[in-house]
């Protein structure tokens, strides 16, 4: 095994504490240590900040998919045009900042050929085995009101979604001051509300291109911790995440999946555990609650689109949304103020979700892949689990480490790192047990678990 960074050593040494046959199975041997990188960059983001990014986009009065374009006040191209250029003053000459567009046709939200233009920053990575693999950060920037279809009324949209677009120019901003392995995306994307146009144009530009796309992290309605009775919750956020696709024809891989009962292991579901682990480990007393769904009941969201295009992606929102305060013309009614107005959106917990989305960014970014071709080699009946995988192309990795839990559990409840190897056996049984296998660098960051398939 190559030398290690003393960072690592930790790491090494509570597995070869624990690497015996007869170890506690379901003990956690081998816990990732912190990086100061990462504990600074979750320090630089600013509730401040984030506060004004969301005064600045309510200020243009709506940002309607088929709003105003031209003023320089008022609608979607005005916001469309401060989005861009925030991105390029803050990002200090590093980031690529782009608008991606299209033209798309009368649909049941789009009364006329429309321009849907999605503000899109990248991060290029640093190093050449990795930066050709993206992570993307994503919140909406278009608003609404009662009417879909009304694209003059005052529609602030305050918390749907200027709270995710805000987190997302915060994100941008701090981040482009740091070094990355692999390639970050910083996106604001229109036509969320008329039926994720812009989104859906990126995800399926980006399956055509063969984007190597390892996470999608979607930031909607993250801006209020007050549910509708004012009870304050600001110490959680919710974390959608799918696990089997609602797919018309089910593929080999998904069969596989479902037949050895990785229905919790897709690929969104790896990239969840990783979300949470790393979230609630730099954001101290904040806690992902992941949900085993898409998305709300019956409800959608830009991840959507990267995930029928087989991408892992997720879905952050409040615990508790305040629908007087989302898709409401502005009013009062019995003395009550109705509508997304920015003084009902808390930027103290705005920044909190913020934080989460940065370490897991960050952590994503700087990891190696997650390893390819895992596998269960099944050729004897026996009580172990013989693992196999592909070697991973960094030059800094450290190694692997082999993680499980019992099949009810949703969270890795044990780990070893097993060295820079590219087959190991436990003494665990697979009958009883799900594993996964994460590469890790010589920092000690560590990536996803890819679940493993059967080979005979």
């Amino acid at each position: 095994m190559p030398p290690v960074s003393k960072t690592l050593l930790p790491i090494l040494l509570l597995a070869a504490a624990g690497a015996g046959a007869h170890a506690a199975p379901l003990a956690d041997t081998a816990l990732p240590a912190r990086q100061a990188e990462i504990d600074a960059i979750v320090r630089e983001i600013s509730p401040a900040r984030i506060g004004a990014y969301v005064d600045k986009l309510a200020s243009f009065g709506t940002r309607h998919t088929m709003s105003e374009t031209e003023s320089d006040t008022r609608g979607i191209g005005a916001a469309r045009r401060w989005i861009k250029s925030e991105l390029e003053r803050c990002g200090g000459g590093r980031l690529d900042v782009q608008f991606q567009s299209h033209v798309h046709p009368v649909a049941p939200r789009i009364s006329r050929p429309t321009e849907i233009v999605n503000v899109v920053a990248t991060l290029p990575g640093t190093q050449a085995a990795s930066r050709d693999r993206y992570y993307i950060v994503s919140g909406h920037y278009d608003s609404r009101v009662t009417d879909v279809m009304n694209a003059t009324a005052d529609a602030p949209g305050a918390d749907d979604d200027a709270s995710g677009t805000a987190a997302v120019i915060e994100l941008a901003c701090v981040m482009a001051r740091h070094k990355f392995d692999a390639s970050l995306v910083f996106m604001t994307v229109a036509a969320e509300e008329q039926g994720l146009y812009g989104s859906g144009d990126y995800a399926a530009k980006a399956k055509a291109a063969g984007m190597n796309i390892g996470g999608m992290l979607n930031n909607d309605i993250i801006g209020s911790s007050h549910d509708e009775h004012g009870k304050v919750d600001n110490a959680e956020v919710r974390l959608f995440a799918e696990g089997v696709p609602p797919v018309q024809e089910t593929t080999p891989a998904l069969r596989t999946l479902i037949r050895t009962g990785g229905e919790n292991d897709s690929i969104t579901r790896q990239l969840a555990r990783h979300v949470k682990e790393t979230g609630e480990r730099y954001v101290p007393g904040f806690k992902v609650n992941i949900v085993y769904r898409r998305d709300r009941y019956l409800r959608g969201g830009d991840h959507s689109p990267f995930l029928d295009a087989g991408y892992a992606a997720v879905r952050f929102t409040e615990p508790h949304e305040n629908f007087d305060h989302q898709h409401q013309d502005l009013r009062t009614e019995h003395g009550k103020k109705i509508g997304d107005l920015p003084e009902f959106v808390d930027p103290e917990y705005a920044a909190q979700v913020a934080r989460v989305n940065a370490a897991s960014l960050a952590s994503l970014a700087l990891a190696p892949a997650a390893p390819r071709d895992v596998k269960i080699v099944t050729a004897n009946l026996d009580n172990g689990t013989d693992l196999a995988w592909k070697a991973n192309a960094e030059p800094d990795l450290a190694g692997y480490r082999v993680v499980w839990r019992e099949t009810t559990a949703p969270q890795w409840q044990g780990s070893r790192f097993v060295g820079n190897v590219t087959h190991y056996r436990l003494d665990l049984s697979k009958d009883d047990l799900l594993f996964g296998v994460q590469a890790v660098d010589k920092d000690g960051n560590v990536s996803p678990a890819t679940y493993p398939v059967p080979a005979r």
